[in-house]
Order: structure tokens, then sequence, then C-alpha cells
């Protein structure tokens, strides 16, 4: 995958954290590619439905297996805006995403390398490809003036 087609995801991935600023959520937004095709999108919605796994990944993921019948994501991209949490990461792992793209790294969870790296552990049943950085700027942007806003 280029990296334009990698930043062309990712701000589909921006339009939906958008979506959860404007819903008083943590703004992080994600999707799963299959080939070409979106097959998933979601946004935090952790406040909204009072629920701490609502996590965008987790929500996507679970969106993808219901479109393909099948929880293996053995072919999917996943793009997130913020770089996974150890919750998100295991979802990632057991449910064999091939490969995880995301925007900014997370310094106080992040778990595909900036605080620990669980997405690589050799005792994992699987090790997603990781590339991170994608639109970091814009993606830890929406971040910070988020949290500018409400503290």
């Amino acid at each position: 995958m280029t990296i334009q087609e990698q930043e062309k995801y990712m701000l589909i991935a921006l339009g939906e954290a958008k979506i959860a600023a404007s819903k008083g959520e943590v703004p992080v937004g994600a999707l799963i590619v299959c080939g070409s095709e979106i097959i998933s999108k979601a946004h935090n919605l952790v406040e909204s439905d009072n629920n701490i796994t609502a996590h965008a990944e987790i929500l996507a993921i679970t969106r993808a297996e219901k479109v393909l019948n099948n929880w293996r994501l053995n072919e999917a991209i996943l793009f997130t805006t913020l770089e996974p949490c150890p919750m998100c990461c295991s979802a990632i792992i057991l449910s064999r995403v091939k490969t995880v793209v995301f925007g900014t790294s997370d310094k106080r969870l992040g778990s595909c390398g900036s605080v620990f790296d669980l997405s690589q552990h050799p005792l994992m049943p699987s090790n997603p490809q990781i590339i991170g950085g994608v639109l970091e700027k814009e993606c830890s942007s929406i971040l910070s003036d988020f949290f500018s806003k409400i503290r």
C-alpha cells in the first residue's frame, strides 16, 4: 500500500475522530480495509455508550467481523488515528488483523511500540505489521485540541 493510499484512509479515520469529538468523545477514529474496500468505520463511543470497551478500534473490528461473517480478519488493514491501547491491541492480535496503520503515538497507553510492544510479543498468536506516523501531525492535533478545550 502506497503512502498516498495510507493517507487517504487515515483522512477517513480522522473524519470519524471528528464525529467522536462532536459527541464529547475522545476523538479517535478507525476503519478496516480489505483489498481496497472499506468494510467498517467507527469512532469512540465510550461516553455515549457508557462502555469502556467502545473504543474505535474494537467497534471497527466487531463491525468488520459481522460484514465478513468471520472473526478472522487475516487480510484486514486497521487504520486508527491513535496508537492502540493494550485492550485494542489484544483484539487486533486475536482477530488476526494483518496490518495496523496508526496516526499518532500514545505515550500513556501505546502498545505498538511507544510504551511497550504487545503487538510483536513472541508469545502472541499473531503479530500484525505496524506502520505508525501516518498523518501524525493531524492526528495529534485533533487530540490536543480536544483536551485543551475540556481542561
